[in-house]
């Protein structure tokens, strides 16, 4: 039962830009909409790490790492958050997730992002 449906990874050279998206496939909007949601990455052979944080209130944090290239926003209409990332070069190179900050939730399968030189 998948909770969370991470989308918009691919293939993309260093320089250019991907825009991600989390859908909470089984929150309800009155779960979805007040949560903390976190954007994680894993890159190969590395643990996951937080990249940035987007409140029920839309205020962000980010990652000192990703700061001024990532971007976080949401639609609670489409129970679903964003991540746009922007001036991408290989580092970026992970599979990507969004969980709840708090009561964090099964993870959900990701979404390769693949940023070659």
């Amino acid at each position: 039962q998948v909770h969370l449906v991470e989308s918009g990874g691919g293939g993309v050279q260093a320089g250019g830009a991907l825009r991600l998206s989390c859908r909470g496939a089984r929150l309800s909007t009155r779960t979805f909409n007040p949560a903390t949601m976190g954007w994680y990455r894993q890159a190969p052979g590395k643990q996951r790490e937080l990249v940035a944080t987007i409140t029920g209130d839309r205020a962000t944090t980010d990652a000192e790492s990703v700061k001024g290239r990532f971007t976080s926003s949401r639609d609670n209409t489409r129970k679903t958050v964003y991540l746009q990332m922007n001036h991408l070069n290989p580092a970026h190179t992970a599979v990507y997730y969004c969980n709840r900050q708090i009561q964090e939730l099964p993870w959900g399968p990701g979404t390769q992002v693949i940023v070659s030189a």
